[in-house]
């Protein structure tokens, strides 16, 4: 059987009269191996894993007696070598720069030697817990993600404090960094207790293992009126059990004020950057104990402005980021419109009543917070929003199931990663989780409920939005993650969005769940290849040159020059389970070099980056002006591409 595909098994228990004729399957891999042996369906289909055994084993066995079974063994081989696409690089079309700011991390400054290893360029210190954290006590409280509980981050102090842990760890790796202010109007105010106890609630559906005195805010059915199967939210709580009301711009400007008396300013070395807060369409979830109403166009757009004035008064050259969204709909609507859209009958979608868009000129949510930024930047006399920031969850999903923060998965799930990626960027790629907004005024508008797919081309639609609505501004994904970072296959993602973030060019991205150095090591490699490819901190190049796949979902390739030392520097990337050769042509190609440094990225070493022989660069013919390099390059791999000016 081939690697990366599937087969169909079948089986009948017989003798049992009527009893059952059913099975179960199973499948394993031989004994002693720690490879997955992939997965097979409840009705025999089997999917195979990459990296795989040489065979594994699909057993079914009988519903009605579980003592009668049958097997088979199936060898599992790799994909024959076929003919790849052909791939160009154009190293006389210098597109754009590419912003070092693109291979940024969350919170990975706790790890110096990895920070140093991929050459960390900003760390962000975001997410849920952020919303509501208190400089001054270095306590925040984890919401929903964990019973609603308050607890010390680190030091317990303003000055031992977590983000200046952060802050001081990235100046030693060299990274910049990216904080978060919180915008709710609660911070959390000491660092014990929880929202919903069980001395006031002692009705709950859950209450947490390791402190039983805090429950997860939910009524079970029967208690206090509560109809619903799974349980009802609690309401009417006291956010002072955990929280203290704040004045959100009064709380920036003066916590910006201090780092800037420890750190100095953003152009002195300082925080670089603040996010308005963290995902707003999830406030009344998150953090529904303290914000349980849902966000607004007024409330994210009209707090982050002030927000955003008391940041740059105590720190000009600081950057600012927002809306910080998270999800398709709420780059189109408010949280407000999108939860009654989602009450309001005959479709119960998003856009079905959206009263919010309405009242602010039929303008979709993000275009509205630019064109506003951009009028009170005016009326200020100082730009107030630095980078649009979006938070781009959009990798697919496979029976259901969302590949993105999970582990690599069977082959089909690895394809169904690597294909999403173009998410970013491909103006034929739909996914079902993303059609159009259906506003009234959409080209393609209906009023059925069968409302056609949109394909996100993230990068291009955002770069169009800041073009409309706020020129200059820059273009931020602060959280992402496409999964599978213990295996190759999350390795290939993870390298294509890097090289799709360059091409297209993204200004800053922050990858969420930054990979573990012994646990996910594929998933550092990939920024390795970019950023530390030798071991010796040389780098990807930093202005990206044309460069284009005649299969991209076979081979990707990424062209950059590199100012250093005006050397080229080509990735190409195999995302298919066999071999592949092909042709790379370097159009207007003028080096004099007959050679490029080769380096590989590939399950044969999967802990390292691998160098290569020199690779030979065919020169052009005659009065020709392009030189080729034919390659192999090897199932699910990364190859670097190094030629010398």
């Amino acid at each position: 059987m081939i690697i990366g595909s599937q087969q169909q098994f079948t089986a009948t228990a017989k003798g049992f009269g009527a009893a059952s004729t059913a099975v179960t399957w199973t499948v394993s891999a031989p004994a002693g191996s720690s490879l997955s042996p992939g997965d097979i369906s409840a009705t025999g289909l089997y999917n195979t894993p990459f990296p795989a055994p040489a065979s594994v084993t699909i057993t079914a066995t009988s519903v009605a007696t579980p003592a009668v079974k049958g097997s088979v063994t199936v060898s599992l081989s790799e994909a024959p070598g076929a003919r790849g696409p052909a791939l160009i690089v154009d190293t006389g079309n210098k597109t754009h720069a590419i912003s070092p700011d693109i291979y940024g991390m969350n919170a990975f400054s706790m790890l110096n030697a990895v920070g140093k290893a991929v050459n960390l360029p900003i760390d962000r210190f975001g997410g849920d817990g952020t919303s509501l954290y208190n400089y001054k006590l270095d306590v925040t409280t984890a919401g929903s993600d964990w019973y609603y509980k308050n607890g010390v981050e680190h030091g317990g102090t303003q000055e031992d404090s977590s983000f200046n842990f952060q802050v001081k760890n990235d100046k030693a790796v060299g990274a910049r960094t990216m904080g978060t202010v919180p915008m709710e109007g609660w911070v959390a105010n000491k660092g014990t207790g929880c929202s919903y106890p069980r001395s006031i609630y002692p009705s709950q559906t859950k209450f947490n293992p390791y402190d039983p005195k805090c429950g997860n805010g939910v009524y079970p059915k029967g208690t206090n009126g509560c109809t619903e199967e799974k349980g009802c939210d609690i309401t009417g709580n006291d956010p002072t059990l955990i929280a203290e009301p704040i004045d959100n711009a009064e709380w920036a400007h003066g916590w910006v004020s201090y780092l800037v008396s420890k750190f100095g300013k953003a152009a002195d070395g300082g925080v670089a950057v603040y996010s308005l807060d963290n995902e707003p369409s999830w406030w009344d979830g998150g953090h529904r104990d303290v914000h349980p109403a849902p966000s607004t166009y007024d409330e994210v757009t009209n707090n982050g402005i002030a927000t955003a004035k008391a940041i740059k008064s105590a720190d000009p050259t600081a950057g600012v980021s927002g809306p910080v969204v998270d999800f398709w709909f709420n780059y189109f609507y408010s949280k407000k419109e999108i939860e009654s859209g989602w009450m309001t009958a005959p479709c119960h979608k998003a856009g079905s009543n959206p009263t919010d868009r309405d009242a602010h000129g039929g303008v979709p949510f993000v275009e509205y917070y630019l064109q506003q930024f951009n009028a009170a930047s005016t009326a200020y006399g100082a730009r107030l929003l630095d980078y649009l920031d979006l938070h781009t969850y959009f990798a697919g999903s496979y029976n259901g199931q969302e590949v993105g923060l999970a582990p690599a998965g069977d082959t089909q799930v690895q394809e169904v990663r690597l294909n999403s990626t173009r998410a970013f960027w491909d103006p034929t790629y739909t996914d079902k989780e993303h059609p159009q907004p259906n506003y009234k005024t959409d080209a393609n508008y209906t009023s059925s409920c069968n409302v056609p797919q949109q394909a996100p081309q993230l990068i291009p639609m955002a770069q169009k939005w800041v073009a409309a609505n706020y020129p200059g501004t820059k273009i931020a994904f602060t959280e992402y993650n496409w999964g599978g970072q213990e295996n190759v296959n999350g390795a290939v993602a993870q390298a294509d969005i890097l090289g799709i973030f360059g091409k297209f060019g993204l200004d800053l991205a922050t990858l969420w769940g930054p990979p573990d150095p012994v646990k996910q090591a594929p998933g550092l490699m990939a920024y390795e290849i970019y950023r530390n490819y030798d071991g010796k901190s040389s780098m990807f190049g930093d202005t990206a040159l044309s460069s284009n796949s005649a299969n991209q979902a076979q081979l990707s390739v990424y062209g950059a020059a590199r100012s250093t030392d005006k050397a080229t520097t080509i990735v190409v990337i195999n995302k298919t389970y066999g071999p592949l050769t092909t042709t790379l042509s370097l159009e207007n190609f003028k080096s004099k070099n007959k050679s490029a440094q080769a380096f590989l990225y590939s399950n044969a070493n999967i802990n390292a980056i691998v160098p290569q022989s020199a690779v030979s660069i065919t020169p052009a013919v005659d009065s020709g002006k392009t030189g080729t390099i034919s390659y192999t390059y090897p199932a699910q791999s990364i190859t670097l591409f190094v030629i010398a000016n």
